[in-house]
Order: C-alpha cells, then structure tokens, then sequence
C-alpha cells in the first residue's frame, strides 16, 4: 500500500525522489547512487549496492544539473567525490545493461536479429518489442513498424546490438513478451533518457 492507501501493483519497491527536479517516481525511471568507502559517488545501475541511495531521475538535463549544482553532497549529506565523466559513465553502464538483458532474452529464445526474422515474427503477431540501430538506414528501418501496443528501442547502435546478438552488428531486432522483455524495455527507456539523441523519434506507430 502507498502513503495514500492506493494498492501498487510494481514489484520495484516504493517511489524514490530525484534530487535535481523534486520528483517523485517509481525507481526504474530513476538512476540510484551510493557513496562508496572513498566518498566517490558511485552509480548503482542495477540498484544492489549497499548504502543508502541517492536517486537522479533517467535524464541527461538532470543527471547534468546534480553534477553541475553539487546536489550529491546535499543528497548524501557529507562531502563527497563526483568523477568528471559520471553522466558519460552512467550511459556506458546503462548500455551494457541492455545490451546484457537483450543477449540473455537471445538465449532464452525470446530474441531475434535479421531484417527477415523480424519481419517473420512481426507477421506472426509474435513481437511485443522492435528494436532498430539508432545510425541504421532510416529507409531500411521505415519497412518494419513497431507491434500494435508494442514498444519501440531505437537507442542502441549497431554495434551495441551487434554485442547484444552475437554478430558485428545488427540493425534490427524483436523481442517476444514474457521473460525479461518488461526489463529490457524499462533499462532501455532509463537509456533513452540519458542518451543525447531519442532514436526512437517518429517510430512509435503500430
């Protein structure tokens, strides 16, 4: 139950504060920090790491704005030790985590790569997710639409995808529902918002 008596449903654990913009939300749309043994603020992308939690919403404005304005000490409460790169460095984490969840949802069987295969399993009514190369062909990506009441990714590089599906690079990609596609979709929004570009502009129709 909330503060409010409503009942939640996630099974994320209560809202968090974002110490830039004041708002509360549910933690997946946030970016978790501890201070570690050194005073060095460290981003907890996978939200384990013990210590109490300093939460920045998943946007590239206010992870900048904490830096910038110093928000982490107010936020831990004693001084502390902010690396140059961290917004730079919670982008690189917050990849490799989708690009690990995609490979694992691969493994699963609930992932496909190759223009065909997603087009196959689109036809089929099989893809809950479409996931395209951010620096693909934009006419090569216009062929296939996202699932009606799906969800689009188009924050990943051909490359990262690549990593994800075990080849050089793919452009496209289709995650089936159930298994670990609420969290692929969830760690790639956290990575659209800290992503400089929204490479999933105008490719939200079904």
């Amino acid at each position: 139950m909330s503060r409010g008596g409503a009942s939640k449903d996630r099974s994320d654990g209560p809202d968090r504060k974002c110490i830039a913009t004041g708002e509360v939300q549910p933690k997946h749309g946030l970016i978790r920090f501890v201070v570690g043994p050194d005073a060095q603020i460290v981003p907890d992308i996978a939200g384990k790491l013990p210590g109490r939690g300093i939460y920045v919403a998943a946007d590239r404005v206010a992870l900048d704005q904490a830096v910038k304005k110093k928000l982490f000490a107010r936020g831990a409460k004693q001084s502390v030790q902010v690396q140059d790169d961290l917004v730079d460095e919670v982008e690189r984490q917050l990849a490799r985590r989708v690009v690990d969840l995609i490979a694992l949802s691969r493994k699963g069987g609930r992932a496909v790569a190759g223009y065909e295969k997603v087009k196959n399993m689109l036809q089929m009514e099989e893809a809950q997710v479409l996931i395209q190369a951010v620096d693909g062909s934009g006419r090569g990506k216009s062929k296939l639409s996202t699932p009606h009441f799906g969800t689009y990714i188009g924050c990943l590089t051909a490359d990262e995808l690549g990593l994800a599906f075990g080849r050089q690079t793919v452009i496209h990609g289709a995650l089936a529902s159930g298994g670990l596609t609420k969290r692929v979709v969830e760690e790639a929004n956290r990575l659209r918002g800290v992503r400089e570009y929204d490479g999933g502009k105008g490719r939200r129709e079904g």
